[in-house]
């Protein structure tokens, strides 16, 4: 720790009192990763409990030139709140009003602390709900942040679809508004956009505006087990380019409905399966379900029975939600390390197919999981991360799988972020001269590189 780090301790120290802790423990928790990254923590956790805390802070740091690293629930995967070059970590957590409900506009303001679970509960008696649910129960700051998607992101959007303004805390300490509550704007550079996937290196989000929806009048979904991965994959590209409006589309391959029949004592048959939910009137679900249907059965799919019985779509979505954890029953002595990709969707099962070969060849237990209505899958490594030889082969394996991506059209991260552990591919992905520009940027609004340092690219 530098002299300069060691004086903004303690006046971090000084000016918070009990709200600042520098106990190892509480440290390690604020930096913990899901993966082999090293946990690297920061020399003090501030619990911030309003925006005047976040300009203080920001301001002390500006100060003493020291890191800030913005955590919300710690959902995150790849290394986003680990502290690399040590300073401060600010836990937004208890930063968790839901500030504002304009029903009629069908747009919420809320503080970055609160939860989409939370927001949602706030949300039941107006009959509005928020749609981005990337399955933890994250933080809307943190979503936004990472620019989170998730189950519903294939009708809905993601993050960057439903933020209409944010209120971000810059590093000098200054509050700027990035737009308003209109949908819609031409005035000026979209900032809102800029720090929407920003990962904390830009500034700190103390308010945002998000878009919310109706409840749609009926809820109906169903699980369809295919001969095949690849035969699932022909039906999700069919299903989307018929435009059938379908609410969630999500994939499991065999070894992963093996782990959810372990973890959420269910009886599915252990073939590749589709998780489909539709939105909507009465008719128009029962011919959404019933088009479905028809393109499933010409892909060779079992029969496809729908319900919208609540607690059955309940037990469902649990069971897919859970499927991280669930995957640790493979393999109990060992820790999944998830990963990500995502491809135009014409090209989904190309990749997904390529990508099973390669875990078959490494040797890998690495069941298959995703979003797939966006073309985005995920995959949950099951290695012992004491193993540098599992850790060598899991590393290859990834570097192939953003490669094969990136190949095909898309993207390294469809979800997870860059964080730390996936800045190798940035370059390839975008080109080295568009990761300057975002140095630039960075350069321009942190001068001295005190927010989140060390993610997304190096300096």
């Amino acid at each position: 720790m530098t002299a300069r780090h060691a004086a903004a301790l303690q006046a971090f120290a000084d000016h918070f009192g009990k709200d600042f802790s520098t106990n190892l423990t509480t440290r390690q928790q604020h930096a913990h990763t899901q993966t082999w990254l090293t946990n690297q923590p920061a020399d003090g956790v501030l619990l911030a409990h309003n925006k005047q805390m976040l300009i203080d802070a920001v301001k002390l740091a500006a100060n003493y030139q020291c890191p800030i690293i913005p955590f919300g629930i710690g959902s995150s995967l790849e290394g986003h709140v680990n502290a690399p070059l040590g300073g401060v970590c600010i836990d937004l957590s208890t930063m968790n009003q839901v500030l504002e409900i304009h029903a009629e506009d069908l747009a919420v303001t809320v503080q970055p602390g609160v939860t989409r679970e939370a927001l949602n509960q706030t949300l039941r008696h107006t009959g509005l709900f928020f749609p981005i649910d990337p399955g933890a129960n994250a933080t809307l700051g943190g979503m936004t942040s990472t620019r989170a998607s998730g189950t519903n992101a294939v009708r809905y959007g993601t993050m960057k679809d439903v933020i209409l303004n944010l209120e971000v805390i810059t590093a000098t300490g200054e509050v700027i508004k990035t737009a308003s509550r209109a949908k819609k704007s031409a005035a000026g550079y979209d900032l809102t956009r800029l720090f929407i996937g920003a990962e904390g290196t830009l500034g700190l989000i103390s308010e945002l505006t998000v878009k919310v929806f109706g409840r749609p009048e009926v809820v109906a979904g169903g699980v369809c087990a295919f001969p095949s991965v690849n035969a699932a994959c022909l039906a999700v590209i069919q299903t989307i380019q018929y435009g059938i409006p379908v609410a969630r589309i999500e994939l499991l391959d065999e070894l992963q409905v093996k782990a959810c029949n372990n973890y959420s004592k269910l009886t599915m048959p252990e073939q590749p399966t589709l998780f489909v939910e539709f939105h909507g009137s009465a008719l128009g679900v029962a011919e959404q379900a019933d088009t479905f249907a028809e393109i499933a059965k010409e892909h060779g799919a079992d029969t496809f029975n729908w319900s919208s019985d609540e607690s059955q779509l309940s037990q469902l979505w649990k069971a897919r939600h859970q499927a991280y954890f669930a995957v640790q029953s493979l393999r109990p002595d060992c820790k999944p390390c998830a990963t990500d990709a995502c491809v135009p969707i014409s090209r989904l099962a190309d990749c997904v197919a390529e990508t099973r070969a390669d875990i078959e060849a490494t040797g890998l237990i690495a069941p298959i999981v995703g979003h797939v209505g966006d073309g985005n899958f995920h995959v949950s490594l099951l290695i012992d991360v004491n193993n540098p030889h599992e850790i060598e082969k899991a590393e290859s394996f990834m570097a192939r799988l953003s490669e094969r991506a990136i190949k095909m059209g898309g993207t390294c991260t469809g979800e997870h972020g860059i964080g730390q552990g996936k800045q190798k591919y940035l370059s390839a992905e975008l080109g080295e001269n568009t990761v300057e520009v975002m140095r630039l940027i960075k350069r321009a609004l942190d001068p001295h590189n005190i927010m989140n340092p060390g993610k997304i690219f190096s300096l």
